[in-house]
């Protein structure tokens, strides 16, 4: 069998078939979003394939029937008309003052202009965006596509300043004003990007613009769906098994742990991050790819501008009009931590219209904590990783949970007390101290098999750990008793979903003792025999 070829860094869709490389199949959504409406906009996260959903478009209104060959589409397109297609891609407008922003949407709309023409009357963007449209649509005789990728790059790094924030609106206002004035000659407009600003004129004067973002039908248009991964990626499982020296369904579980835990509507496929995905299996390894792609400064920044609660960021309960605002209209960081792919959906009350929001995966939860530990509470990242974590993991996997918990207890005596850090923690609310920040961010970052703040019947399980042959349900009480957080574990149930797992279930309890700012006592019973 020959070795197969993974899209790395490729998102044109040409590319992709002609170079023989791993393609999952979304074309018959594709067809199916075309045919929705006539404007679509659409929100994902950065690296979850909305270049290649537009390169998609634009090869099916360009009219490349040949590219879709053996794909979905062929059962659903009859016609395969050619239209004229303008296709804008913003993300080179990323980090630039306003004039840099003007001379680079020039930039982009300069080809199209060498196809169909300029004037020299038209004399911003907007003017000469629409010249092109107007040429376009009286040379061929047929309505125009537009495309506009990431159309709000321009404006992630302005938020909440706002001198620069309206100069920059002001720029783009001009350019997408246009849209909705092109109408009679607009075939289908498609825009898309990671947020909603609805000040702009893109969703102010074009009130006929769709937002499919939250549809069910279209969840899983961008992403692979676990049922994907079961069929079209079983075989690349397989051989990652082999790699990493475990049987395929195991290494599907690590995978799913890793890269799954997706949902962009209140009735959503299970869906990997495709970045991620496809780079572990041309690696043949478990990495954080999508974190390593690009530093999260923008989100720490408006984190620590709206004074984020980091604990409680692993189950949060809201309503839809809590994570879904505008932009520019946010008083949490909460929608741009949805919109930005850092929480996603974990469930949905209907009759109350709420949402229940959580860190998708270990992925994003171990790039939170590198990118949060020093942020927040002065400590780095890969220290925990390569001294505590390693060797908390080996005691645990040799069954002596007597030397983890001393692992843990040596680690935190030797962390420095930050002064400073009762000001930040005077600002989140629901604090109750330094180390609890800590010990929930050291935990979070542990392993594949560590979660926190884990929701149960009962309430919330501090910590949970899954070993081999053990499951650990740890309980942290600050100034209590260990025998009290013991108790807890039991009074609420939090090992009832595990008692028929198989494995030995361990329930620890540990007082942490907020002057001596350490794990102090311990104790622990098996729950099942």
């Amino acid at each position: 069998m020959a070795a197969r070829r993974y899209p790395i860094g490729i998102q044109t869709f040409s590319e992709m078939i002609r170079g023989g490389y791993v393609y999952v199949d979304k074309t018959d959504l594709v067809w199916h979003l075309t045919d929705y409406a006539k404007y679509i906009f659409l929100a994902r996260p950065r690296r979850f394939g909305k270049s290649l959903l537009s390169s998609t478009l634009h090869s099916f209104f360009a009219g490349e029937r040949e590219l879709f060959e053996g794909l979905k589409i062929m059962n659903l397109e009859q016609e395969w008309r050619q239209y004229p297609v303008i296709h804008l891609d913003l993300s080179g407008a990323k980090h630039l003052p306003v004039q840099g922003v003007r001379e680079e949407l020039y930039r982009i709309i300069k080809p199209y202009e060498n196809v169909f023409g300029n004037d020299p009357d038209e004399t911003s963007p907007g003017m000469r965006f629409a010249g092109v449209v107007n040429r376009a649509y009286e040379q061929t005789k047929s309505q125009v596509v537009v495309i506009i990728d990431e159309y709000d790059a321009p404006l992630l790094d302005v938020l909440h300043d706002d001198g620069r924030l309206a100069d920059m609106r002001e720029v783009m206002q001009e350019f997408y004003q246009r849209l909705k004035m092109l109408e009679p000659k607009l075939k289908f407009c498609f825009i898309t990007g990671i947020t909603k600003f609805s000040q702009l004129s893109i969703f102010s004067t074009i009130n006929n613009l769709k937002n499919v973002s939250m549809l069910p039908r279209f969840a899983s248009i961008c992403g692979i769906t676990e049922e994907e991964v079961k069929t079209n990626l079983a075989e690349d499982v397989r051989q990652m098994g082999i790699t990493m020296g475990c049987a395929s369904k195991d290494m599907f579980k690590k995978i799913k742990n890793h890269y799954d835990g997706y949902h962009f509507s209140w009735k959503s496929e299970d869906i990997y991050n495709p970045y991620s995905l496809i780079n572990a299996f041309a690696d043949g390894m478990l990495d954080e790819y999508w974190f390593d792609s690009g530093t999260p400064t923008f989100l720490i920044r408006q984190m620590k501008h709206f004074r984020t609660d980091i604990t409680s960021l692993d189950s949060l309960e809201v309503p839809s009009s809590a994570f879904d605002k505008p932009t520019e209209a946010m008083t949490t960081a909460l929608p741009l931590l949805y919109q930005s792919g850092y929480l996603t959906i974990k469930d949905y009350e209907r009759e109350s219209d709420t949402y229940t929001l959580g860190i998708p995966n270990q992925e994003v939860r171990v790039g939170y904590t590198e990118g949060l530990l020093p942020a927040y509470v002065g400590l780095d990242g890969s220290d925990v990783q390569t001294g505590f974590a390693l060797k908390f993991w080996r005691s645990l996997k040799k069954g002596d949970l007597n030397q983890a918990m001393l692992n843990m207890q040596s680690y935190l005596a030797g962390i420095p007390y930050v002064e400073g850090f009762k000001k930040k923690l005077e600002a989140v609310a629901n604090a109750e101290g330094f180390y609890e920040y800590t010990l929930y961010l050291i935990f979070s970052m542990l392993n594949v098999y560590v979660k926190t703040q884990v929701k149960c019947a009962g309430g919330r399980a501090d910590v949970i750990v899954w070993m081999p042959d053990t499951i650990y349900i740890i309980e942290l009480k600050v100034n209590g008793t260990a025998k009290e957080a013991l108790a807890q574990i039991s009074d609420n149930g939090y090992a009832l979903p595990y008692l028929q797992d198989g494995r030995r279930v361990m329930a620890v309890g540990a007082r942490f003792d907020s002057q001596e700012r350490n794990i102090t006592e311990w104790v622990s019973c098996q729950l099942n025999q």
